[in-house]
């Protein structure tokens, strides 16, 4: 079967598409109508050159130096050099999936034929995407209002011959990568290099990341948070959707239900319908609100996400003979803002995930043993589990500061509101990570307290979902290294285990956990 392709400048980009090139099962092109208006575009700024009319970034200086008149000759020294002076980002490199998710993000961008780059220069970049030939790109020094200047810089200096890429998963120089393909450097004509850096592409391969992983948490909560009412013997009543009609956020509704078709058919359920306890804590009880709440989040970056990936931000645009603006679409406000709003949708998964976790600690659910242990005293049990959690859960709170509350001038004062949208994207990432890891704790304390409700059975989902745990992590009797657990559930996690066990239920018994806002929820 041939591999689907899709069309760079004309077809809608979103994260999940956005993933899939990344990954290699989508091939990118341009159409000829894309290629001629890149050509077009291209062609405009050649006659402004041949002109002489001073516009921004073609024929002058760049930032505070836009008044100074660069001459028809030293053009395209300028272009080359600005790759050169902006690349001045420092430590650790991003991931190869962020670096090559730019490329994507700052091609679909230039065929969009407004950022006078020529055809040349533009498929060399798609080579490296096609080629997986991924840049080096430094994790810190952009400020997100020029575009993310600096990491752009560094992305785009192999097209001059100069820094390093990730090639057959070695990295080497550009020099090396040259010799090996037969590639030589390219002359950046006028503007080419004002267009490579100008623009959000690291803010947003940021966002794209943030898209998929909090997606994946958000899925994998409603699960485990599923599980932990199961093995606590939580009341199903706060699911009912009698009572989310009654504040219908959509988020709310679609956790709510989720939850409650994931203990449909419990005998653990059936086996307390009567009993004594009036109302759980808010950790379980407030599921479909905490959850949902965080779902709204996602979906609020989502769409706003799917605007910039389809957008043109690199600067001066190119309207036609006429027009030739200098604005500000490279400014990163509009992601910086809701990627800090992620942020702690995130982070308050994880919040609520640790008191279900200090929860099932208590001893406080009929048949289930303080500390998830009976033989507790000689064995701490799942006591100090919850100190990692406490431990990520609190310093996920300190990320929460938004980054885009935050401006220092630049430039000269030429750029003197900033958006620090590269900041807040790389933060969110890593708020993320912790709470996969908080996550994948619930998960091995939840399965603990389900195993005390034997030898009751819970509906299908959950039981799949406790035998995948056991395949990897077996029951606790007493003390043993959990960090070796922890690595176990983590793995779980980060491969989505426990969400593919809920698909091969779903079609193996041909049953569904959509609701009427799934189709909202669980595509990107």
């Amino acid at each position: 079967m041939s591999k689907q392709t899709f069309k760079l400048g004309e077809d809608w980009l979103t994260a999940g598409k956005a993933t899939q090139i990344v990954l290699g099962n989508l091939s990118t092109t341009l159409s000829k109508a894309t290629e001629q208006k890149i050509t077009n575009s291209w062609k405009i700024v050649q006659n402004i050159v041949d002109k002489g009319e001073p516009v921004y970034g073609i024929n002058t200086g760049f930032g505070p130096l836009c008044t100074t008149k660069i001459s028809k000759s030293a053009t395209n020294i300028l272009q080359t050099n600005i790759l050169q002076s902006h690349s001045v980002g420092v430590g650790e490199p991003i991931a190869k999936d962020i670096a090559k998710l730019m490329l994507i993000l700052k091609a679909q961008s230039l065929a969009k034929g407004y950022s006078g780059i020529a055809l040349t220069t533009l498929n060399r970049i798609i080579w490296h995407i096609e080629n997986d030939a991924i840049p080096i790109v430094p994790s810190q020094g952009s400020v997100g209002a020029s575009g993310d200047l600096a990491p752009l810089s560094h992305l785009f200096l192999p097209l001059i011959g100069l820094g390093k890429v990730e090639y057959k998963n070695k990295i080497i120089t550009t020099e090396a990568l040259f010799k090996k393909t037969g590639l030589e450097p390219i002359a950046l004509g006028p503007k080419e290099g004002l267009a490579l850096i100008n623009g959000t592409q690291f803010i947003a391969a940021h966002a794209v990341k943030v898209v998929a992983q909090l997606h994946s948490i958000l899925a994998q909560a409603d699960v485990i948070g599923a599980m932990m009412i199961e093995g606590l013997q939580g009341s199903v009543k706060p699911f009912y959707n009698e009572l989310h009609e009654l504040r219908p956020f959509k988020g709310n509704v679609h956790v709510a239900k989720r939850v409650k078709k994931l203990l449909k058919g419990s005998e653990i359920m059936e086996a307390h319908i009567d009993c004594e306890k009036v109302q759980d804590p808010y950790s379980i009880r407030c599921i479909p609100q905490v959850h949902g709440a965080s779902r709204t989040a996602w979906l609020h970056l989502k769409k706003l996400l799917e605007v910039e990936l389809n957008s043109v931000t690199d600067n001066p645009v190119i309207i036609d003979e006429e027009l030739t603006i200098s604005g500000g679409n490279f400014h990163g406000q509009p992601l910086a803002m809701a990627l800090d709003y992620a942020c702690l949708a995130a982070s308050e998964i994880g919040n609520i995930s640790d008191r279900r976790i200090y929860l099932s600690l208590e001893g406080n659910s009929p048949g289930v043993p303080k500390l998830l242990m009976n033989d507790t005293g000689i064995n701490s049990g799942y006591m100090i589990l919850q100190y990692t959690t406490a431990a990520l859960a609190s310093e996920n709170k300190g990320l929460c500061f938004p980054s885009s509350a935050d401006s220092i001038p630049t430039s000269l004062g030429q750029e003197d509101h900033v958006s620090m949208g590269s900041i807040g994207g790389r933060k969110a990432l890593q708020v993320i990570g912790n709470v996969e890891k908080i996550l994948a704790i619930e998960l091995l304390t939840a399965a603990q307290a389900f195993e005390f409700r034997k030898p009751l059975k819970s509906g299908i989902y959950l039981e799949e979902v406790h035998n995948a745990v056991r395949s990897q992590v077996a029951f606790a009797s007493k003390d043993r290294v959990f960090a070796d657990d922890i690595e176990k559930g983590i793995a779980m996690i980060k491969d989505q285990a426990i969400l593919k066990v809920i698909d091969r239920v779903q079609a193996e018994h041909g049953i569904s956990l959509k609701t009427k806002h799934s189709e909202q929820f669980e595509n990107y």
